[in-house]
């Protein structure tokens, strides 16, 4: 038993149960959103959200107690950090940080990829070394001297063990709470208000959707029923590129090492983009009609950039269009997602 423990205190895994006990609780889908995959071995329970709202919030979890995961993904700028370039520990400069609102649906974490699931990515940024630069075994000795979470993982796990394991289900069960749905274009195009969107925004939801126009929707996906603006996939828009075809962010090839997924990077959602700003993975673009503006040039021109990279024919009131378009994709926030209350 004494091993047992020793492992779990003190080291990365351990052979406590890391699932959740007790009732696995509903996710409320908001309108405009598909149905929420949910693990079987990590489903949600009030007390695994609640624990993993009180992590996401922690600075323990770095180095020197300075950042937590909300310094980069702050609710006040829709779980953006409105920063070009995200700082970690020591000022290091990272990729523009993405928002994790709706990331539970996502088949990939990260820009590049790198871990398949919400928990794979909960623990990876902790350990980074330009990130919050602190082993994951002392992430765990640290949690675990803090009297306020013994009663927390006790009742999320049923022992009052921290581990690693825990850690990041507890941190993916809180992230997947964080949809953002019911938009003024969810409520035009799915709930049948046809006064939803202004003349402009219906405009550019038709030049969005123009294969020979926007061409936009063929990777910001919008289907019949449901609409994640993201196809999941990695893209070469020519971002970030230089002289010689060369890049200063290898992006999705620094994982597989495919020569075609060089500067290759994940599309991000348009969901709440009008406030999220500034975009693309290096945070260049600045404005919504940079955006618009960028990818009517047909973005720019190396040896793997994406087939459905062209230039398209927009004039003026198109590009003023679509940027009004956009700004209708900002949906409503959940409910308890800010800092907890810690006295109660």
């Amino acid at each position: 038993m004494a091993a047992v423990l020793l492992i779990a205190v003190g080291g990365c895994r351990s052979r406590v149960q890391n699932r959740p006990v007790g009732k696995a609780v509903s996710i409320a889908v908001p309108l405009g959103l598909p149905p929420l995959p949910l693990p079987r071995d990590n489903p949600p329970t009030s007390d695994s959200i609640a624990l993993g709202r009180m992590l996401f919030f922690d600075k323990h979890l770095s180095q020197d107690d300075s950042l937590a995961c909300s310094s980069c993904h702050n609710p006040q700028t829709y779980f953006t950090d409105g920063q070009r370039l995200s700082k970690g520990l020591g000022g290091m400069s990272l990729r523009n940080a993405p928002t994790v609102m709706n990331a539970a649906y996502l088949p990939f974490q990260f820009w590049d990829g790198r871990a398949l699931t919400l928990e794979e990515q909960a623990a990876s940024p902790i350990a980074d070394p330009i990130e919050m630069n602190q082993p994951h075994n002392v992430s765990v000795k640290k949690i675990a001297a803090e009297s306020a979470y013994k009663g927390m993982f006790a009742k999320a796990f049923g022992t009052d063990n921290v581990t690693l394991g825990r850690i990041e289900n507890a941190l993916a069960s809180f992230e997947r709470t964080l949809l953002s749905g019911n938009s003024a274009f969810d409520r035009y195009q799915y709930g049948g208000d046809q006064t939803a969107l202004t003349i402009s925004q219906a405009r550019g939801l038709a030049v969005f959707l123009d294969p020979n126009k926007g061409n936009c929707a063929a990777c910001h996906t919008v289907r019949p029923h449901d609409a994640l603006f993201t196809d999941g996939k990695f893209h070469n828009t020519g971002e970030g590129v230089g002289d010689l075809d060369q890049f200063s962010d290898v992006g999705r090839y620094h994982e597989t090492k495919v020569k075609t997924d060089t500067g290759a990077f994940k599309t991000p959602t348009l969901r709440n983009v009008a406030n999220t700003a500034p975009y693309m993975h290096d945070g260049r673009l600045k404005t919504l009609k940079e955006v618009v503006d960028f990818y009517a040039g047909g973005g720019n021109s190396n040896l793997y950039l994406d087939p459905e990279m062209k230039k398209i024919h927009l004039n003026g009131t198109d590009r003023e269009d679509l940027v009004a378009f956009m700004q209708s994709l900002t949906g409503e926030m959940p409910p308890d997602v800010g800092p907890p209350d810690k006295k109660k």
